[in-house]
């Protein structure tokens, strides 16, 4: 068994880009990974030193995960927002996140693994080169949109940190602090948020770990510094503002399915045929558009992801 510093780029990267980005660096005269005091560092040149809101990001790649849909206004995105953290209206994120320090900030990976560590930003941002990903999202409201997401696929931090054969689930937990963030206590929701996904939900590559939107960093109403995406799942699974991520052998409590198990199952896969205790999931509408249209299984996402769920009963594990 291989330690956490003798990964290299290639174990974590598809052999394609990384033979490119290896190309490139060696025309530059750079080379070289290294692992110090459990965290991971790097001198490759692709993402900036460090972001801060409102960053300029330098995009490697174009994913090919992305859908030619169109894409939602940058105001769309940022003013019409779920982030209780900071009011329960859609407007108040926006309105209130503005002052929201995100730097320092560092992002724990623990529990059931062989390398644990404790990620910066800079260690995040140079974990492997980052893609723009234009995802369609499906809210458990009702409405959709479509964003052009910075990040990569998160199963590159987790086979860094070497899951142990215990491990079944990945745990999430968002930073809070009443300090910075005390629209919380008026929110109706135990905080921190707190989520979690299968593992294989997990390494499946469309799951993004998020550090950027339109070319820049994550504004504070958006889930800055780092957030997960994850297309195929309503998108409250998506969550904001990551300081810890913890793999554990048992399936981890997540803030809706506490908060009222029958409206909000553990999976909350987009699912048009099994409705909201409140109101039908069958249609949707995007976000600056007057009529409705129909709500696609895994939000058209089924051929990347529906393999997950071969003989499971997605109306019980919904």
């Amino acid at each position: 068994m291989r330690n956490f510093g003798d990964l290299t780029e290639a174990d974590i990267t598809p052999k394609s880009v990384y033979l490119n980005r290896r190309q490139i660096l060696r025309a530059m005269g750079i080379a070289g990974a290294a692992v110090v005091g459990g965290k991971v560092l790097s001198n490759l040149v692709f993402p900036p030193a460090t972001v801060n809101a409102g960053t300029k990001l330098n995009v490697a790649l174009k994913s090919p995960f992305s859908t030619s849909e169109k894409m939602n206004t940058f105001d769309d995105v940022t003013h019409y927002n779920n982030f209780y953290e900071f009011g329960t209206d859609k407007g108040e994120p926006s309105r209130n996140a503005g002052k929201f320090r995100t730097s320092p900030w560092t992002v724990s990976v623990e529990g059931e693994v062989k390398k644990p560590a404790k990620c910066s930003m800079d260690d995040i941002l140079k974990l492997a080169p980052l893609e723009e990903r234009i995802y369609r999202h499906r809210c458990v409201e009702g409405w959709s949109i479509v964003v052009p997401w910075i990040g990569y696929s998160l199963n590159t931090i987790l086979k860094l940190a070497e899951p142990t054969e215990k491990a079944k689930y990945v745990a999430f937990q968002s930073y809070y602090d009443r300090g910075q963030m005390p629209w919380g206590d008026h929110s109706g929701i135990d905080l921190p948020y707190v989520e979690g996904l299968r593992l294989d939900e997990a390494m499946n590559p469309l799951t993004l770990l998020c550090v950027g939107m339109y070319g820049e960093s994550l504004p504070n109403q958006d889930g800055a510094p780092v957030r997960l995406v994850i297309p195929w799942k309503y998108g409250f699974k998506s969550i904001k503002s990551i300081v810890k991520i913890r793999l554990e052998k048992d399936q981890p409590a997540t803030t809706w399915n506490i908060y009222a198990p029958r409206e909000y199952g553990f999976y909350s896969n987009v699912n048009p045929n099994v409705d909201h205790p409140r109101w039908s999931q069958a249609t949707e509408r995007r976000l600056g558009e007057l009529l409705r249209r129909k709500t696609l299984m895994f939000n058209g996402y089924a051929d990347q992801v529906a393999s997950l769920y071969n003989g499971m009963d997605l109306k019980k594990y919904y």
